[in-house]
């Protein structure tokens, strides 16, 4: 079985039910991490936590979800990051952060970090975002990549989601370059019309493709919300059945964990594309980044 490793930050996530708040955990790779682990894959996150009730509490949740932990270093003062999550009436999200001073932005700072990262390289498929970039100081940023890079050289494949949130940057320009030297760095992109746009990039699915693939990343699938995805092959996946989403909350990462998921299985890129449609979609009508396993999953 394929070993994934996808690093991030995972953090305590407080979403809305009813008239008041429900405590849960979510962040960007840790939703794809645990669809994958769910689906069954060999999954382990990467990143660091605290030694507080909160931390241990994290890491006891990705352990039932089926996630290795061995990779998750300690950081003897930072706790989790936390963040909100409202929806309007289109089930549309809005987020509020608290993790400025999050363990995961330290990670590469904590001496233990060298035995994780000697964990990773040997990874046959590692997987991170622009946001896993974003919490990093610059130096973090550079041995993050220096990991994909050895992964690489060990014969792994690098999957990259461009996942952009201003707030988390000093600037759009930094993001874009940042950006940009991780799809270098990767064999497989995972883009968003929408993050790209947001970037200054180009306005189409068929130019963002040809901008990650002229970088040097083989294998692009650029993702546009309800309409589905843009192929390789610059056809249109698009999803089963148009839905009013509950919450859109993870609805990407879900679909990279489909995705990602399927093409390690053995599956063609257009099957594969199929299974994160499916994934995204039981996604958003459910409430929360990772939605409750159900009868409906399609896992």
């Amino acid at each position: 079985m394929a070993r994934i490793v996808c690093l991030g930050e995972g953090m305590l996530e407080l979403s809305q039910e009813g008239e008041g708040w429900c405590m849960g955990f979510g962040g960007d790779t840790l939703n794809t991490a645990v669809h994958l682990a769910r689906a069954g894959h060999d999954v382990a996150y990467m990143t660091a936590l605290g030694s507080c009730p909160f931390s241990m509490d994290l890491r006891a949740s990705w352990q039932s979800e089926g996630i290795d932990c061995g990779l998750i270093v300690t950081h003897p003062s930072r706790r989790p990051g936390l963040y909100a999550i409202t929806v309007d009436g289109q089930g549309e999200r809005t987020f509020t952060y608290w993790r400025e001073a999050s363990a995961a932005r330290a990670m590469f700072e904590v001496p233990e970090i060298d035995d994780a990262i000697g964990g990773a390289e040997t990874a046959d498929l590692f997987y991170f975002s622009l946001i896993s970039l974003a919490i990093l100081p610059p130096q973090g940023r550079q041995d993050l990549l220096r990991l994909a890079a050895k992964v690489r050289i060990n014969g792994g494949l690098v999957a990259f989601d461009g996942n952009y949130r201003p707030s988390l940057w000093e600037t759009p320009e930094a993001a874009a370059r940042w950006r940009d030297r991780a799809i270098a760095a990767s064999d497989a992109g995972l883009p968003t019309l929408e993050d790209e746009a947001a970037l200054g990039g180009p306005g189409t699915a068929e130019a963002v493709a040809a901008h990650w693939q002229e970088l040097g990343c083989r294998e692009v699938i650029v993702k546009k919300g309800a309409q589905g995805c843009l192929l390789p092959d610059l056809t249109v996946c698009p999803p089963p059945r148009v839905l009013q989403p509950t919450d859109t909350s993870g609805a990407g990462d879900a679909f990279n964990g489909g995705y990602l998921g399927a093409r390690l299985k053995g599956a063609p890129v257009a099957e594969a594309a199929r299974a994160g449609n499916a994934l995204a979609g039981w996604c958003v009508m459910r409430r929360g980044a990772i939605p409750a396993r159900d009868a409906a999953a399609p896992y």
